[in-house]
């Protein structure tokens, strides 16, 4: 398995640059201080922008003791690598007003009382048109997390070209008696496929329970094309592997003790979790860019967590960015098309 060729040897990004470094150590440094004098204030950013943010003391993975202020210090201190990231990208907010595990709701209209320097678009919908938030700046990424969104959701493509897909997105999801390894197993087994096809991805863990694999696509590709890439990678590996591996999207009617690989959310419209997203689980886990090599039985995804994340992205950079750079060309894609 040439699991190299993929991510592994790629560039990884260069490190951020000092003025970038230097915005997000003031605003972790303005959240820390406005937390310590009652967690309400306001938030002075690059270009006169400002934000208020209010009961940044307030917990939201009670018994790890992070607040809301830590979770948004958490996005200040990696901002320069989210932020290129999502950006020019619709977001979809699931907000959770108290923390975890308090109640939560969908968002994904901005609203009408938007503060001034968020940043939102008219997109787009099935239902017509709608004012969204997009992802690419400080403040707007700080203003989600002000109201109650922990993770961060985008669309599979940006502004400019909303019909045309990035990326062709697969995601292992383990029923409820799956132990982790078997999602390994059956990510192992997907990259040897890919590798087959002569396909490069990106993966990482998705900070839930399974692995998120995604597809760099040639500019101009079609959500139907991507939808289909996915879709045939997914049972072609599911017919290696029947006892480890389904696409049956009926929880009910799905093999016991399988994993579902899940290549659904290829569409204009839907969303995944960003890489760097914090998740709502009590553990604040994170959806970790890892290296191809680093897929191994030993895999933890309590390894990656809110207090660690920052720390591996300052010493093994950004394996994430440097994989997607990377795009499959059309003619690979057509070849693995007919292939599969």
């Amino acid at each position: 398995m040439a699991a190299r060729s993929r991510s592994a040897d790629s560039p990884r990004r260069p490190a951020p640059s000092r003025r970038g470094a230097r915005t997000s150590s003031t605003a972790v440094e303005q959240l820390r201080e406005i937390e310590r004098h009652g967690g309400d204030g306001e938030l002075r950013l690059p270009r006169g922008k400002r934000l208020h943010v209010s009961s940044l003391d307030k917990s939201y993975f009670e018994h790890l003791g992070v607040t809301k202020g830590g979770l948004m210090r958490y996005y200040a201190t990696i901002a320069d690598v989210l932020l290129p990231i999502i950006k020019d990208r619709p977001l979809v907010l699931k907000r959770y007003p108290e923390g975890v595990p308090g109640p939560s709701f969908f968002q994904q209209n901005a609203g009408a009382h938007v503060p001034p320097g968020v940043r939102t678009a008219i997109v787009a919908t099935e239902d017509g048109t709608a004012e969204r938030f997009i992802g690419g700046d400080l403040i707007t990424l700080l203003y989600t997390v002000q109201l109650g969104a922990i993770a961060v959701h985008t669309w599979q493509a940006r502004i400019r070209t909303p019909s045309a897909a990035d990326t062709a997105t697969i995601d292992l999801d383990p029923g409820d008696d799956v132990p982790f390894r078997d999602v390994v197993r059956v990510g192992k087994v997907i990259g040897t496929e890919l590798d087959r096809l002569g396909l490069r991805a990106a993966i990482k863990t998705s900070g839930s329970s399974g692995l998120h694999i995604a597809l760099p696509l040639p500019s101009k590709t079609p959500f139907d094309v991507s939808a289909e890439l996915a879709s045939r990678v997914a049972a072609k590996v599911v017919a290696q592997i029947p006892d480890l591996a389904t696409i049956e999207r009926s929880v009910r009617a799905r093999p016991r003790g399988t994993v579902y690989v899940d290549a659904q959310q290829n569409a204009q419209g839907k969303s995944v979790v960003a890489a760097y997203s914090v998740r709502e689980r009590p553990e604040a886990t994170v959806s970790a860019p890892i290296e191809w090599r680093e897929l191994t039985l030993s895999l933890r995804l309590e390894s990656f967590t809110i207090a660690t994340v920052p720390n591996r992205i300052r010493t093994k950079g950004d394996p994430w960015t440097a994989a997607l750079k990377r795009r499959n060309t059309r003619q690979a894609l057509d070849r693995a098309l007919r292939d599969t």
